[in-house]
Parts: C-alpha cells; sequence; structure tokens
C-alpha cells in the first residue's frame, strides 16, 4: 500500500503490492524531515507509555521493521511493526492485495508475509531513538503449537520494543482467530504470563471485529484476569457490507478502510462496556479523520491507529488528525485526551 504524498497518484496506478514495496522502500532511503512538534494537548499516556500524541501507525505496513527512521518522521505518536512470525514464510500466492477504490477500502490476504524474527529483531535493535515502537507478533501458517510462537517471539524482542501485541485475530493464517476462544484464550495468555517474568514491557492483544458483545466480554476479562496492558479494537473484517462497489468486493481477505467503520466502532463499544475503563483501549477500523478520532476516543478508546486511509490520502493525513484532535479537544474544554476518553458513553 502507497504511503508517500510526492508520486503518490502513480503508485495507486501500481500493482497494490508493488506500490505498497516501493513505499516502504522510499520510507527507507527518502532524506524526511523530522515532523512538527506535536500540540501538547495530545501528549497521550497510555499503558504506562507516554505518547507525544494519540495517532498511531497499525501493523501491516512495515512488516519486517525496515522503514521505522522514515516512519518516526511522519508524526505519528507510535508506530507499530509486523506481523512477525517465528521462521520467514512467503504468505500467500499473489496476488493477495485489492484496492477498492471506490470503496476507500483494502482487502488483503497476505498470510503473514515476513522475513522472520531474527531479521525482525536485528532491524528493532537499530530503531531510531525517541519514537515509540509497537512489535506485532503472529504465528506461523504451519505450527502445530500457535501459542508457542507468540511465546517465543516475546522472548526474542524483550528489550527491543516499548510494547508487544498478540495478533490473534488476522483471518488469513488457518486457525489464528480460533485463539480468542476462552479456554483457548486463556492457555495463549497465562503461557506469556509466565514468559513475562519481570518483563516491564507491555503486552497488548488485537482482536476481531466480527464477534459478538458477549464474545468481546469474555475476551476483555481474559485479558484482566491475566494482566495484558490495552486491547486494539479491532483487526480487519470477513464481512462484506452491501454497498462495497469495486469488482474486488468478492476477493478473500481482510476487509480494511471506510466500510470497516461501523463494524470497527460498535466492537469499541463493546468493549468499552465490558471493560468499564479497567483495560487502556486502541480503536483501529475506518478511522479516516479529526472527527473520526476523536468520536473513537469519546466512545472510550485511549488512542487510534491508523492505515489503510493513508493509501488514499497520503501520510499528510497523519498531520490533519493531530490539528483536528487539538482543536476538537479545547473546543469541548479537555486540557488532555485523557480527559476526553469514554466521554459519549
Amino acid at each position: 500500500m502507497a504511503m508517500t504524498d510526492i508520486g503518490g497518484a502513480v503508485l495507486r496506478g501500481l500493482d497494490p503490492e508493488t506500490a505498497h514495496r516501493l513505499a516502504i522502500l522510499a520510507l527507507k532511503v527518502a532524506p524526511l524531515p523530522p515532523a512538527p512538534a506535536d500540540d501538547p494537548v495530545l501528549e497521550t499516556r497510555l499503558a504506562g507509555l507516554t505518547l507525544s500524541n494519540p495517532v498511531g501507525l497499525a501493523a501491516g505496513l512495515d512488516k519486517n521493521g525496515e522503514a521505522l527512521h522514515g516512519l518516526s518522521r511522519l508524526g505519528f505518536g507510535f508506530v507499530e511493526c509486523g506481523s512477525v512470525t517465528p521462521r520467514p514464510q512467503p504468505g500467500n500466492p499473489r496476488p493477495r492485495l485489492f484496492r477498492l477504490s471506490e470503496d476507500r477500502a483494502v482487502i488483503n490476504r497476505m498470510g503473514f508475509n515476513n522475513e522472520g524474527l531474527e531479521t525482525f529483531a536485528a532491524r528493532l535493535a537499530r530503531r531510531p531513538a525517541g519514537t515509540v515502537v509497537g512489535a506485532n507478533l503472529g504465528a506461523n501458517k504451519d505450527t502445530e503449537d500457535k501459542a508457542a510462537d507468540y511465546v517465543a517471539g516475546l522472548r526474542r524482542l524483550r528489550g527491543l520494543a516499548d510494547y508487544v501485541t498478540v495478533n490473534v485475530s488476522s483471518p488469513n493464517t488457518p486457525g489464528l482467530r480460533d485463539l480468542q476462544g476462552r479456554a483457548a484464550l486463556d492457555d495463549l495468555l497465562g503461557r506469556l504470563a509466565e514468559a513475562r517474568e519481570d518483563d516491564p514491557t507491555p503486552v497488548f492483544l488485537k482482536i476481531a471485529p466480527d464477534l459478538t458483545a458477549a464474545e468481546i466480554a469474555l475476551i476483555v476479562e481474559a485479558a484482566l484476569d491475566h494482566g495484558i496492558d490495552a486491547l486494539i479494537v479491532s483487526n480487519t473484517t470477513l464481512d462484506r457490507p452491501a454497498s462495497l462497489k469495486s469488482r474486488h468486493r468478492d476477493e478473500a481477505g481482510g476487509l480494511s478502510g471506510a466500510p470497516l467503520k461501523a463494524r470497527a466502532s460498535a466492537a469499541l463499544a463493546a468493549a468499552a462496556e465490558a471493560s468499564q475503563k479497567r483495560l487502556p483501549l486502541i480503536a483501529v477500523g475506518g478511522i479516516d479523520s479529526g472527527a473520526e478520532a476523536y468520536a473513537r476516543i469519546r466512545a472510550g478508546a485511549s488512542a487510534v491507529q491508523i492505515y489503510s486511509a493513508l493509501v488514499f490520502e497520503g501520510p499528510g493525513l497523519v498531520g490533519r488528525i493531530k490539528r483536528d484532535l487539538a482543536a476538537r479537544l479545547r473546543a469541548d474544554g479537555f486540557s488532555t485526551v485523557g480527559q476526553a476518553v469514554g466521554t459519549a458513553r
């Protein structure tokens, strides 16, 4: 997926995966100036982390931690790279990434394509200073013990990331979403808790939007029981709204972008109702403006993440969201983001 204002129209005219690769290469080599300092009203505390603003990059853009120096200059409050699996894997056959331009959406069935944990860890060891970086963990497609893959990732990345996300919600790895059931989740989170020992690194859990409110409530309780530090709500959806117009609308994979907004918002509302502010929430899915970011914060999110909207809006979207968000906070009398969290409930 393309993420550059210069030549953005050209990139959007290319095959989506080719455009994505070129965007990563550009972020690796382009001499980008640092982003302007953030408005103090945007400073955010999340699971013990201090963020200069609550607008983060969701996992999936920089799967291998290649472009962290470039991404650190785009103005995000935090950057999440991955998903990474213990062993390298090629992912699913191409084509596996589809741009639904009419719908401002993306469908992907990438299948956790990545260069593996060792290469990823080496790059994180050279990460830029002053940027909050998260690592998104996945499981290899052919592993028999998926929980063991997450434990391996957690142990290998100790001290290299500011937080780690356990991704049990990608629809493109067979059996992965089964880990969201209570019994499997208790096993996974229990093993992760043992592996953490005295490791202070926050651990987040990323869930799917295709869950009922009751299922989300069970996940919230499991997360609290096992010391998970925050919940990311949510991943891509398997749903295909009737409103989709693109010829790619029936492609298999996870749908993200504007059509995910309603489903992701409903999942956030369910998580906020279940957690009652006991567990920080990060909102993802269909966030493409300051108004939408503010709505998710007031619905209960402490921070937000964006990705697919960047394909259509370019990286200037980050600054626009932050400026609008700061103005909305001040207009409503809030002096911090934290004061606004959950105020619409």
